[in-house]
């Protein structure tokens, strides 16, 4: 909504805007919102005095869902300074201190709470905490570096930060779901502001594009052209080198460990042998894993950056567990391997979780790595095989297996001429092949099958008539899911999509199909839910992973088969 002064307050945002303060604010507002830990909205109290300064901030903050929260948080953290970067320092400062805080409340938490879920439930929080802290140092550092010729790809990079964020928060709240006492509910409490301010934040991020857009600024003349540093219009990680060992076979590749079971390789196992990467990588750092079964649990954690995992193929080298919820394990838990590290790619190999259906939740790949790769992977498990849990991530040439939500979480997802293969559920039970988890309307992600084949394995195939599968549920309120241009057999229910708790997302979700074809393909029996859309052809454009996740500036020439549009 604007008021009567529209043309008058659209040049006042420009100048804002184009002078780069506007982004610095966003990113204050959002960091300083942690630290409201008691504040909440109040339209009907008394505004602050009006100020050039206070004009500013409210013009900043009129996009948000709860303006007064936002207004108050950055004129605290303002003080009489105008200098963007001091305005930085301050709320990154103020946002660390309060997390901090947050981590030692959680603590406290802990040492009173008997449940051992609860316990693992705080410890994972803990973890995603810090992830927190570390998405604002690195916030801190780009917009040190801004560019207003680099907008979008500021913006996208802000919008994918914050809606992991927002997820973190919360995953972190959802662990304490199977669990006794009140330790959830005192969770909640404490990351009520934070969840509060991120999505002022983000709806500030989301706006601020199609704006200056409307604006027709000429300084902004060179949007859409992403910041590379290559003349190929690659970004600097994908490194000539990557792209070769990419294509190359697995006998060929110069890998800078080596790990076979046989002893012939540096190391006999992974866990060992990762215990020697360098950290914080900006050049690949190659870890090729001979072929072999390997019965290990697996975590490439936040600061293995630009790691490239290769196997001797799918089939041939397997990163093999069983941990699973049936054991006492929360679903972050259970996974087989686990990756962080951002430029995360793997090539030729497999990931599985043998729990089996009766485990329940069993995760055999958790993904939370920004602009991650796999190519020619096997990802089979039952229920939740496939954690894509944050950022950006691409899928191409790869078979996902499972029961019920097969693959789940609330990344900006892209999955490519690949293979879903429904298996064999326990009684009762009706697969369903996504679970897709995002929270808010303004966050960036979703999951896209595009080329793909959905099918079942052959122990399905005869109970398809008890155990229905379906293509998707909304595990969250604003659910995105979009396949496309896929062969699905006759292995999907007429209505396409289930329900998750009642009338729970059926609204709010953003469910699509569009040029699919085989025997499941037939939407005209589909649920008729609100979220369920008819697209067409240019709303399908833009789920492709040019567009969706910015494949162009990442993912070409590094290897892996790409289309950036529509097959």
């Amino acid at each position: 909504m604007t008021d009567n002064n529209d043309n008058d307050g659209k040049k006042k945002f420009a100048i804002i805007g184009v002078s780069s303060l506007i982004l610095v604010a966003m990113v204050v507002a959002v960091t300083v919102g942690v630290s409201n830990g008691d504040e909440k909205d109040d339209d009907d109290g008394a505004g602050p005095s009006i100020s050039t300064s206070t004009k500013s901030i409210q013009a900043i903050c009129q996009p948000t869902d709860y303006q007064k929260t936002c207004e108050s948080s950055l004129s605290r953290a303002a003080g009489n300074t105008t200098d963007p970067h001091a305005l930085v320092q301050a709320g990154f400062q103020v946002a660390v201190d309060a997390l901090k805080v947050a981590l030692a409340n959680s603590s406290a938490i802990a040492e009173a709470e008997k449940d051992p879920l609860a316990k693992q439930a705080l410890a994972n929080c803990k973890i995603m905490m810090n992830i927190a802290i570390e998405d604002l140092k690195a916030s801190f550092q780009s917009v040190g570096e801004f560019d207003i010729n680099k907008i979008d790809e500021y913006i996208d990079n802000l919008k994918i930060w914050l809606s992991a964020t927002i997820t973190y928060q919360q995953t972190c709240i959802e662990g304490f779901d199977n669990t006794t006492g009140e330790t959830g509910k005192k969770m909640k409490k404490l990351l009520l502001s934070s969840s509060m301010l991120t999505a002022n934040g983000l709806a500030m991020v989301t706006g601020l594009s199609s704006i200056l857009d409307e604006l027709n600024i000429p300084e902004l003349g060179g949007r859409k052209l992403l910041a590379t540093s290559n003349n190929d219009g690659l970004p600097a990680w994908v490194s000539p080198s990557k792209r070769r060992l990419l294509a190359a076979a697995p006998d060929t590749i110069k890998a800078d460990i080596k790990v076979a079971l046989d002893g012939s390789g540096q190391y006999k196992s992974i866990k060992e042998a990762i215990k020697f990467v360098p950290m914080n990588k900006q050049t690949p750092f190659v870890i090729h894993v001979k072929a072999g079964v390997y019965k290990e649990k697996v975590e490439f954690t936040r600061n293995m950056t630009n790691i490239v995992l290769v196997g001797d193929g799918p089939k041939k080298t397997v990163i093999s567990g069983e941990l699973c919820f049936a054991k006492g394990l929360p679903t972050l838990n259970t996974a087989t391997v686990a990756v962080g590290g951002a430029h995360f790619v793997a090539k030729d190999i497999g990931f599985e979780n043998t729990a089996g259906a009766i485990g329940h939740q069993a995760v055999a790949l958790l993904v939370e790595s920004d602009m991650s790769i796999f190519y020619n992977c096997h990802i089979d498990g039952y229920q939740n095989t496939l954690y894509a849990l944050t950022y950006r991530q691409f899928y191409r040439n790869c078979k996902i297996s499972g029961t019920v939500d097969i693959i789940f979480g609330d990344s900006a997802t892209v999955i490519q001429d690949s293979e879903i293969v429904i298996r064999k559920p326990i009684d009762l039970q009706k697969p369903t092949i996504i679970a897709q988890q995002r929270n808010e309307s303004r966050e960036p992600t979703g999951f896209v099958i595009q080329n793909s084949t959905i099918t079942g394995s052959k122990e399905y195939l005869p109970m398809k008539e008890t155990n229905p599968a379906f293509l998707g549920r909304p595990q969250r309120p604003f659910a995105r899911t979009i396949i496309m241009q896929t062969l699905i057999e006759d292995v999907i229910d007429p209505e396409g999509w289930l329900g998750f708790m009642g009338s729970w997302g059926k609204d709010t979700c953003f469910f699509g199909e569009f040029e699919n074809k085989g025997a499941g393909s037939d939407t005209s029996k589909r649920a008729n839910w609100k979220g369920i859309h008819k697209i067409n052809a240019k709303d399908a454009e833009w789920f492709t992973a040019g567009k969706f996740i910015e494949g162009d500036t990442w993912i070409p020439k590094s290897g892996v088969p790409y289309n950036n549009g529509m097959h």
